[in-house]
C-alpha cells in the first residue's frame, strides 16, 4: 500500500471562486523523497495544505481523495485529523519565526507534540526533545532548550522546527520551502539534514519548492506544477536532463548556471 495516494484532487476557494488545484494525482511510497516544484501561485502549497489537513475547510470546496495509508483525509473529521497531524504527518514551513511561539522556550515547543500524542512523563518528553535537538545538529541542546526563538539564528530556528516535527518520528514530513529564508550555506546544511533524516529513520519527505535545483539536491522524483495541474513528473535526473514540458524547460533555464552543477 502506498503511504500517500492523492486522486483527482480539486481545491476551489469559495471567496474568490478560483480553482487553485485542478485534478492532481500523486503517489508516494514509504521513505520516498518527492519534490513538488512550481512558481508562486501554481497550487503547490495549497496541495500540501490539503494533504496535511491545515487548509481552512470553511473557505474551500475540495473534491477527490487524499489517502494516507488507505484512509481518506478529506473524509475525516477535525478530531480524526488531529490524531494524524503531528504524529504521522509533520510539517516544516519556510519561515521558522512564524512556526515558533516567540514567548515559549524552544525546548518546550519541540516537545509539545509529545504532550498531545503520547503518555510520556515530563522527564521523558524532555529527554526525547533533547535527543531530537541533538539529531538535527543543534549544539548544546541543554542550553538551546532554555532559549527563546529570537535568541537563535535563522538556521538554528529552522533546525528547531525540524526537531519539533521529527521528535515523534512521523511517517511523512511535508517541507514547504524550508530553505527559502536561509543563506546558501545554511540552505545546503538543511537539505543535507533532511536527507540524513529520511535515510536514517525511513521518513518520507514531500518537498515543496519553486526552485528545481533545490529539489534536485534532495529528491529522487519530482512533479512539476503549473496553474494548479501537474504538467510533468518522473525521476529527478530525467526531468532535469530531459524535460518534456515547455514550462519545465523554462524553470530549468531560470536556474543560475553556477547552481546547475552544485
Amino acid at each position: 500500500m502506498a503511504l500517500l495516494d492523492i486522486r483527482d484532487l480539486h481545491v476551489t476557494f469559495l471567496s474568490t471562486g478560483k480553482e487553485a488545484v485542478r485534478g492532481v494525482d500523486l503517489t508516494m511510497e514509504p521513505g520516498q523523497r518527492l519534490g513538488l516544484v512550481g512558481e508562486s501561485g501554481s497550487g503547490k502549497t495549497v496541495t500540501a495544505m490539503a494533504l496535511s489537513g491545515l487548509i481552512e475547510r470553511w473557505n474551500v470546496n475540495m473534491t477527490g481523495q487524499v489517502l494516507f495509508e488507505g484512509r481518506d483525509l478529506l473524509a475525516c473529521s477535525r478530531s480524526q485529523l488531529r490524531a494524524v497531524q503531528g504524529k504521522d504527518i509533520g510539517v516544516v514551513f519556510q519561515e521558522p519565526m512564524t512556526s515558533l511561539n516567540p514567548l515559549m522556550k524552544v525546548g518546550r515547543q519541540v516537545e509539545e507534540v509529545l504532550k498531545i500524542h503520547t503518555d510520556l512523563s515530563a522527564g521523558q518528553r524532555r529527554a526525547r526533545a533533547l535527543e531530537a535537538m541533538e539529531q538535527v545538529g543543534l549544539r548544546s541542546p541543554e542550553r538551546t532548550y532554555e532559549k527563546y526563538p529570537h535568541q537563535l539564528s535563522g538556521g538554528q530556528r529552522q533546525r528547531a522546527v525540524i526537531a519539533s516535527a521529527m521528535v515523534i518520528r512521523p511517517k511523512l514530513l511535508i517541507c514547504d520551502e524550508p530553505t527559502t529564508a536561509l543563506d546558501v550555506t545554511v540552505q545546503a546544511q538543511i537539505l543535507s539534514l533532511l536527507r540524513s533524516i529520511s535515510e536514517e529513520f525511513g521518513v518520507a519527505i514531500f518537498l515543496i519548492s519553486h526552485d528545481l535545483s533545490v529539489v534536485r539536491r534532495l529528491c529522487e522524483s519530482v512533479c512539476v506544477m503549473y496553474k494548479g495541474a501537474i504538467v510533468e513528473r518522473g525521476d529527478t535526473d530525467r526531468v532535469f536532463n530531459d524535460p518534456r514540458d515547455e514550462y519545465t524547460r523554462r524553470l530549468i533555464a531560470a536556474i543560475p548556471k553556477r547552481k546547475r552543477h552544485e
